[in-house]
């Protein structure tokens, strides 16, 4: 209570000739320096063994580990604890597996549930005392458990909604009903309660083997849960009724972070909270990534993690940074923001903790080290306000419609229209052979054949002109972690755009498109030109029967939109009028593909050959959705001040490596060993 900040985890206690038993340790955190690093150490932490008493019952007797004592204990282990603050009081859900008769018998998972205060004097004394802990039944009052063969708690931090329910992530084990008999599937769910007498599990999401499972809430009474899942990825999913349905967020935050899939370490939990910074409405994730070494192989065999703090309004994303040392190897984190508008302390916080992997060898424990985030806080709180002032400056571009408009048909353009999914946006902030992104985001690289894109490309108002070169902008291609990964789903591109001269020859010469992943000349879409001055949609591998009829002129601004909508249908457009008119671009099912990146101001050898004409690209907008036709027929091309955006902290030149996101563009890595003394499932924060 009053802001104080303890750290939780299980801990696994063994005395020399004995067995051991499980408990649950917790340290006060106590340093205010503002950019404290600290490793926990392991014999200054509380520890109580837990024994059943439920709150029917006079208060649990606290009990340290290293005290002997007759109350009956738990007979196994208590695994993964995941807390929620109420209050003065303190929640925390686990999973129990018990041991009944001879061994192996009966022996089954279940779930715990202990309430916690804190008492002591001074913060040399404080601790948490675990008090009325019961197993929760299993059966009337946890719906749907009976379809599931094991039930564990999620690990690191529950949420209390605005409405008072506590929400905690659990996994679960299921049966696989497809593979062969007694194999089971991991799986991410939640259960939750508002009086805690009473505990509704909700319904799993639709991915089968997604485990360590995170959840906040976000606006409306959304829950948001992020899982480590089989195929390589972290899959978010949103639901707005309590885990009765589950939705991916396919267009936000969904497979943007990469996951080790291999092995039974695939994943590890993420740190992942929200808060209002500036007035405005953020998430933060922690999770590690692999620093790019010249030796892929070696890379991947040492699997060494770092720990990056990332931002996100669950439109835009950014990477703020290490948080960890370079030479630490992260697994499991958990994070805590503090407004600093409740409590003793008034003073705004962020604080990391995280899993420090000390060895190779299986029997090696994890270190615990705790981090305040003051730095990677003034850091937020700089990208936040080139969001908002990027996003005025992209206001500016609808054209203000005249009296005469008949705005109930609600087809007029508006600020939030406009801004409604945008997520990239690439202006006047070029350098070298990078076009950076405004928002901080993912930047772009030119291209050209012999590498020299400084000495054919030039500024240009607001964009870049190009000569017998282009620029990329990365999708699959920026490796494990992958901001704009949407574009495999739902996008649109849109730019402004002169030819500047007339091609000599060539069928087609293109203007924008996306690339797909793998060898070859692997397309999915493109806006094309050529030399008869018309516009060409290539659909698939292949143009379109129908041409835009217009003809394009020399040097001059036309407003170009393409665009794919759930996976399988493009579109392109000039000036708001449809590249083949009403014939449909079908494109054949994109889950078994993916896209590699986006080109922009031509592509490949048949923009090499056109060394006498330049293209000049202005304004280049992504979306993670489909726009309106409406929406694209009124955009006002080019009429965005030039700005060339850097926060503090950032340099003109390469602050963003080719290919990669803005920041750091290194891949995700696996988790770590199992820890025999202490289980972050793990470590968790109560803010009391």
């Amino acid at each position: 209570m009053n802001g104080d900040v303890f750290a939780v985890a299980e801990a696994q206690c063994k005395e020399e000739g004995k067995g051991g038993v499980t408990g649950i340790a917790s340290k006060l955190l106590t340093s205010t320096d503002e950019s404290s690093k600290e490793e926990l150490d392991k014999n200054k932490l509380k520890t109580q063994v837990l024994e059943e008493c439920s709150s029917e019952e006079a208060a649990c007797a606290s009990q340290n580990a290293a005290e002997a004592g007759s109350q009956s204990k738990f007979e196994g282990l208590v695994a993964r604890p995941t807390t929620v603050v109420h209050g003065s009081d303190i929640y925390m859900l686990a999973g129990i597996y018990v041991r009944e008769g001879t061994a192996g018998s009966d022996d089954h998972w279940g779930l715990l549930l202990a309430r916690g205060n804190v008492n002591g004097d001074g913060d040399r004394n404080k601790r948490i005392y675990w008090n009325y802990i019961e197993a929760l039944p299993s059966t009337s009052n946890i719906q749907r458990k009976e379809s599931l063969e094991a039930l564990i708690g999620g690990g690191g931090s529950g949420v209390k909604m605005n409405d008072d329910t506590l929400v905690f992530p659990v996994e679960g084990m299921k049966a696989n009903e497809d593979g062969a008999a007694g194999e089971t599937n991991a799986i991410s769910l939640i259960i939750y309660s508002k009086g805690t007498k009473s505990w509704t599990l909700s319904k799993d999401v639709s991915a089968d083997g997604c485990s360590d499972p995170s959840v906040v809430e976000w606006k409306d009474k959304k829950i948001i849960m992020m899982t480590a899942c089989d195929g390589g990825r972290r899959r978010v999913y949103e639901s707005g009724d309590k885990g009765e349905s589950w939705t991916e967020a396919l267009g936000t935050l969904s497979r943007v972070w990469g996951n080790k899939h291999k092995g039974p370490e695939k994943g590890v939990g993420s740190g992942f909270t929200t808060a209002t910074i500036d007035n405005r409405d953020v998430m933060l994730v922690t999770l590690p990534v692999c620093s790019k070494t010249e030796n892929e192989d070696k890379r991947k065999e040492n699997g060494k993690g770092r720990l990056h703090l990332w931002l996100t309004d669950n439109t835009h994303i950014a990477d703020i940074g290490p948080v960890s040392g370079k030479d630490d190897d992260v697994a499991a984190s958990s994070l805590l923001y503090k407004s600093g508008k409740s409590g003793e302390n008034k003073k705004e916080e962020l604080i990391a903790l995280y899993e420090k992997k000390k060895g190779v060898e299986k029997d090696t424990s994890l270190g615990m080290v705790t981090v305040r985030l003051t730095a990677q806080l003034k850091r937020v709180k700089e990208v936040l306000k080139t969001w908002k002032e990027v996003d005025e400056r992209v206001s500016q571009m609808c054209i203000i419609p005249s009296a005469a408009q008949d705005l109930s048909t609600g087809n007029a353009c508006s600020p939030d229209k406009i801004k409604n999914g945008l997520v990239g946006f690439l202006s006047g902030n070029f350098s070298g052979n990078t076009w950076r992104d405004e928002y901080l985001g993912v930047n772009a690289t030119v291209k050209v054949n012999g590498g020299g894109a400084a000495a054919v490309t030039g500024y240009a108002d607001n964009g870049v002109k190009f000569t017998g070169a282009w620029a990329e902008w990365p999708v699959g291609a920026q490796g494990e972690n992958q901001l704009y990964h949407f574009a495999n789903y739902n996008f649109t591109l849109a730019a402004t755009v002169s030819i500047d001269g007339e091609p000599k020859k060539g069928d087609t010469i293109p203007l924008m498109g996306v690339r797909l992943d793998g060898e070859g000349d692997k397309k999915l879409m493109e806006l094309s030109y050529n030399k008869e001055k018309k516009w060409i949609l290539l659909c698939g591998g292949g143009p379109m029967s129908k041409e835009y009829s217009s003809d394009w002129r020399p040097e001059t601004k036309r407003h170009v939109v393409i665009l794919l909508r759930n996976g399988s249908q493009g579109t392109a457009y000039v000036d708001g009028q449809r590249v083949g008119g009403d014939e449909q671009c079908q494109l054949e099912n994109t889950n078994s593909k993916v896209v590699s990146h986006f080109y922009i101001g031509g592509d490949g050898e048949k923009t090499r050959s056109q060394g006498d004409v330049s293209v000049t690209v202005t304004n280049v907008l992504l979306y993670h959705r489909p726009l309106d036709e409406a929406v694209i027929r009124v955009l006002k091309p080019n009429k965005i001040s030039t700005s060339r955006t850097l926060v503090a902290g950032a340099k003109g030149e390469g602050t963003a490596r080719p290919g990669r996101a803005h920041g750091d563009g290194s891949t995700d890595c696996g988790s770590g060993l199992l820890p025999l003394l202490l289980l972050l499932g793990l470590w968790v924060f109560a803010a009391l």
